[in-house]
């Protein structure tokens, strides 16, 4: 982030929100001090990108979406500050464009622990396919999702651990894949996990987009089957009447 002159006299950017406001009454990332700079063990090298610097909490806010158009890019690993603004809400508009997001959670700061607390074990679960540490997503670089065996650990986007593979089952004419975590302290019943749920392996931990807090919700009583995953899909646009029941004012007959 640098702010100059322009952004404050100008723009006004100290009046369009909160922390706009506390950046500016604190001189916070003025435009050629220290506070705008990297970290001298940080420097950048010469062949790396660098960003143009955002004036809010969204990096995609920036030449951002070029580059990783540019390189093919569909999987983004947010770390840095803030966990609660500026990675949380380009996690949030990265995963509406298309791209699948996982947050390194030992490796994102916040300005208190309750904010910190909020993104990590709730906010990010659902808008990421996984909260992972930085150890875990080194060795998930490493690990091949398609080795899942029977004695490995599940676990849900928010890090919290669902119990342990029993079976592997592979995908038929009739069935979907899954993965079969029997029932045991923490659910009632035996547990089937749709096999595209699953989005890393580290070592022995199987990692799904379903944070555990809602696992108990899901419909994962038996295994899935062919027929209820077509219903899952809901029917063609085209054989809707009405879709959405969106409407514009301006395709709106007058009358």
């Amino acid at each position: 982030m640098a702010f100059t002159e322009e952004d404050y006299a100008d723009q006004e950017l100290q009046r369009r929100s909160a922390i706009n406001r506390v950046m500016f009454e604190n001189k916070m990332f003025i435009a050629g001090s220290w506070g705008a700079d990297f970290h001298p063990e940080l420097q950048p090298a010469d062949d790396e990108i660098v960003l143009l610097p955002h004036k809010g909490i969204d990096v995609f806010e920036t030449d951002l979406p070029e580059h990783l158009e540019r390189l093919r890019t569909t999987h983004l690993v947010i770390t840095g500050m803030t966990a609660n603004l500026c990675c949380e809400s380009t996690g949030r508009h990265a995963m509406e464009h298309g791209y699948d997001v996982t947050f390194v959670k030992d490796a994102i700061g916040a300005e208190s622990v309750p904010a910190y607390e909020a993104s990590v074990h709730l906010n990010y679960p659902l808008i990421a396919n996984a909260v992972v540490t930085v150890d875990e997503f080194l060795t998930a670089v490493d690990t091949h999702a398609g080795s899942i065996q029977p004695g490995d650990a599940v676990l849900g986007s928010d890090h919290g651990e669902i119990g342990t593979v029993e079976e592997v089952v592979a995908a038929s004419d009739d069935a979907e894949g899954y993965l079969l975590v029997p029932r045991g302290l923490i659910f009632e019943k035996d547990t089937f996990i749709p096999l595209d749920a699953v989005v890393k392996r580290a070592g022995e931990q199987v990692f799904i987009n379903v944070p555990k807090l809602i696992v108990g919700k899901m419909p994962w009583d038996e295994p899935p089957s062919r027929k209820e995953r077509s219903r899952k899909l809901g029917p063609p646009a085209d054989q809707v009447e009405r879709l959405y029941g969106s409407r514009s004012p301006s395709s709106m007959k007058s009358t």
